[in-house]
């Protein structure tokens, strides 16, 4: 158990990684590596980002419930938004991408406050692990949709789809009590799973058969 933290900065990444491997297979015809690396990064940039504000708004009580979902959402949507992605098939790849990145930070959070709170049971290790998987995938259901919007010119829907979808997970935190948010990470973990699977199932397929726009498809 000691070991383990020295391993934190690994451990947002591994879980990214191979999600990565299992989700874009079929797609390398339409993204390049190098550019999926970058959108990853900026979505740990952005991810920090997010965090440090959330730390430093965390008097807001219940609007916590809405603010911290509509602000995270954004910074994906400022990035997803730039001219150059728009109606582009690859957004919605680097939108997974971003968002993979943004929830990874999240993990390394989760860490960091569970060890800060002293001794560390491999249960609580375990439930933290979970929940925090649920996050990472949550973030790259909700980076994916927002660009699938960008690309298909349905931005507003598509984010508000985003925020609305993450309120349940920050609700759940607010209402909780400490002993109870331990186990309320089996409820995020499925809750990522099944939005992950919708993401990539449903919505991601359909940068190979639509055509949104008229005119020549750019990668």
């Amino acid at each position: 158990m000691d070991q383990i933290p020295q391993a934190l900065l690994f451990l947002g990444l591994i879980p990214v990684l191979i999600l990565f491997y299992i989700s874009l297979r079929g797609y390398e015809e339409i993204f390049h590596f190098k550019n999926v690396f970058i959108t990853l990064v900026i979505g740990m940039i952005i991810g920090v980002i997010a965090i440090i504000i959330e730390a430093n708004t965390a008097a807001v009580a219940v609007l916590f419930i809405i603010l911290y979902p509509l602000l995270e959402q954004l910074f994906k949507t400022m990035i997803l938004n730039l001219r150059r992605f728009q109606g582009r098939k690859v957004t919605v790849i680097y939108g997974l991408s971003l968002g993979l990145g943004f929830g990874s930070i999240f993990i390394l959070l989760a860490l960091i406050l569970l060890y800060m709170g002293g001794s560390v049971d491999t249960f609580s290790l375990v439930l933290t692990v979970l929940g925090s998987l649920g996050i990472i995938m949550l973030h790259g259901a909700t980076g994916l949709y927002i660009g699938f919007g960008v690309y298909s010119y349905k931005l507003i829907k598509y984010v508000l789809l985003s925020i609305l979808l993450h309120i349940p997970v920050t609700a759940w935190i607010y209402i909780t009590t400490e002993i109870e948010r331990g186990y309320l990470q089996l409820a995020i973990f499925p809750y990522g799973i099944l939005l992950y699977l919708h993401a990539t199932t449903k919505i991601m397929p359909k940068i190979l058969t639509n055509n949104i726009t008229s005119g020549k498809r750019k990668k």
